[in-house]
């Protein structure tokens, strides 16, 4: 019997297999890494998620080109450069309700964001202001209070944390709540589908909102609302799992009123485009006396209502 074996369909790799023939590597080929590792390396001040977003934004460079992928990958003799553009810009005016020597107290307009998102931020926030005592989402305006210097401000984040101030919101709602007003009194945890939203959860954070309507029309309700406690998203959440989402919320509005929002270009909705419809009215909160440093006071600051409120309610 003749057995016959399968021929190579490449020589050269049989050589190879037989001793005939040694495999050799190029050694002269340099090593190559990933841009976001290298920039890792050589911008160690800044950590590899924010690296990514530089680079997303065109601020990386190799070889005088900009770059476009974090996962691209380059020698170590490759010119890798960061070019952050510089912060020339004036920070926008921002109405003032109070100010003395120790805080400042402003009517944040709605998307002004409260705090930087990692070590760079293009943008301006509350933080160039005054030191953080307290924050309010991106989307809703009115009274903030920031301290002028740590002592002040670890004494006013201490009031927060043991909810010794009072807190006055306003709300446009979809709908209308069942009753005039209540207090609901239900727990919020993180949605773990979503880990940025939350909901309401058995399992979640003692929450408690009151509510009291002060307007309605067949469609919307303008609400008076006052968090004992100050939960992440708590007011949006609570008045979602009521039924009547805050007008303009992107996240936990309903997508009837989205959709008349984005209906709206064409005139088909009476409803103005809309931002997320919460407002800060009123913060009171105890301040160092400016008179007296040694002494306390109690205050309470307003912020006009926004005659956007005003406008869809009346539409």
């Amino acid at each position: 019997m003749i057995i016959t074996g399968k021929k190579f369909s490449k020589p050269e790799l049989s050589r190879v297999i037989n001793g005939d023939v040694e495999l050799t590597t190029d050694q002269s080929a340099p090593e190559k890494f990933r841009l976001d590792h290298l920039l890792v390396a050589n911008y160690p001040e800044y950590n590899r998620s924010s690296l990514q977003t530089f680079i997303k934004q065109g601020f990386v460079s190799v070889n005088g080109q900009i770059a476009k992928k974090a996962n691209e990958k380059y020698d170590k003799t490759a010119k890798i450069v960061l070019n952050l553009p510089k912060d020339s810009a004036k920070l926008p005016e921002v109405p003032v309700i109070y100010e003395d020597d120790n805080i400042i107290v402003l009517d944040k307009p709605a998307g002004l964001l409260s705090m930087a998102k990692g070590e760079y931020c293009p943008e301006p926030t509350l933080e160039d202001y005054g030191l953080l005592v307290h924050r309010l989402d991106r989307d809703t305006s009115g009274v903030v209070i920031l301290a002028k210097n740590p002592e002040t401000q670890k004494f006013l984040r201490k009031q927060f944390q043991d909810r010794k101030t009072h807190k006055t919101y306003l709300a446009i709602v979809e709908g209308q709540p069942k009753l005039d007003e209540a207090i609901i009194n239900l727990p919020i945890a993180r949605n773990m589908k979503h880990p940025t939203t939350f909901l309401v959860d058995q399992n979640g954070k003692p929450s408690e909102t009151y509510y009291r309507i002060l307007d309605s029309s067949d469609r919307l309700s303008l609400l008076e609302l006052r968090p004992k406690t100050g939960r992440t998203h708590q007011l949006r959440v609570h008045l979602r799992h009521l039924g009547t989402p805050i007008l303009g919320d992107p996240v936990y509005g309903s997508d009837g009123i989205i959709a008349q929002k984005k209906a709206h270009k064409s005139g088909d909705t009476k409803y103005p485009d809309t931002r997320l419809m919460l407002h800060a009215k009123e913060l009171e909160i105890t301040i160092p006396d400016p008179k007296n440093p040694s002494q306390h006071i109690r205050k309470t600051f307003v912020s006009p209502t926004p005659e956007l409120f005003t406008e869809i309610m009346e539409a």
